[in-house]
């Protein structure tokens, strides 16, 4: 058994070959501690390591089990997240969010943030980090926020990230206000259940899908609680779905919202809203 047999099990799935690649990678550097500068300097994997690498490729070709629940950990950011099926799996347009709520943030000076169904806290935590702020994680999934929890606490970030259960704004505070809350929410319409990659599947339903048509009955939701929970110029960012920008633009606009900014990913994709409350 050697390395590009390994591959080979995964491409031979369906899996395309890029892809493959950076999965064999994760998977030698979980199971078998092996990693690039190992390759170039040459050293050898042991039979057993191999063996164990193999066995969790083919569990991942078999299954189309994403990779990140198989190692239990997901990269973003330059971190690494603790993953599992109660949580998304982060993914790299989130970024572009969470880079955009970082500027915001530091050329603001705000010092108290909201994310809004946090998942594994990936967009809190980050956020946490890279900032003075003291950032607040809701979500409605005890095992997720568990999860989250656990990633705060990887990180450090003791009193800057905390979570509560919360269904949507049902458990802020009286009293509490927020200069930003930011919002990675359910966008996927329910008729595009089947059409989705087998390894979304995977990933938590209730984060995922909407009950509406359009995918945008969390937007909508959030967007008129924010306002009485924002202060005076806040801002409100929320990833988007595919197609989706001017109607969420519109709903912001609706509420109260100007200044309202609207980021491309690499794929052209309108991928990030910003807007202030005005």
């Amino acid at each position: 058994m050697s390395i590009q047999e390994i591959l080979k099990i995964l491409t031979d799935s369906g899996i395309e070959p890029n892809e493959a690649n950076v999965e064999v990678k994760l998977l030698l550097e979980h199971f078998a501690n092996y990693g690039v500068k190992d390759i170039v300097i040459g050293n050898k994997l042991t039979a057993e390591k191999l063996e164990l690498v193999k066995e969790k490729a083919l569990l991942r070709a078999k299954t189309r089990q994403p990779v990140q629940h198989i190692t239990g950990f997901a990269d973003f950011m330059g971190e690494k997240f603790i993953v599992n099926p109660s949580v998304l799996i982060p993914r790299d347009e989130t970024e572009i969010l969470v880079r955009k709520a970082i500027e915001v943030i530091n050329q603001n000076n705000f010092k108290m943030a909201l994310d809004v169904g946090t998942g594994s806290g990936c967009i809190a935590c980050m956020i946490a980090k890279h900032t003075d702020c003291r950032m607040i994680g809701l979500d409605i999934s005890t095992d997720a926020l568990n999860t989250a929890l656990d990633n705060a606490s990887r990180l450090n970030l003791f009193n800057k990230a905390i979570f509560r259960k919360s269904d949507i704004f049902s458990n802020v505070k009286p009293g509490e206000s927020f200069d930003i809350i930011v919002s990675n929410p359910p966008y996927i319409p329910p008729y595009e259940k089947e059409k989705i990659q087998i390894e979304v599947k995977f990933d938590p339903e209730q984060a995922l899908f909407t009950k509406d048509e359009k995918g945008l009955e969390f937007y909508e939701k959030i967007t008129q609680g924010a306002p009485e929970i924002l202060n005076k110029g806040g801002y409100l960012m929320f990833e988007l779905g595919i197609g989706q920008s001017l109607d969420v633009k519109k709903i912001m606009e609706q509420n109260g919202f100007g200044d309202i900014e609207i980021i491309k990913d690499l794929a052209g994709i309108d991928r990030v809203i910003s807007a202030k409350l005005v």
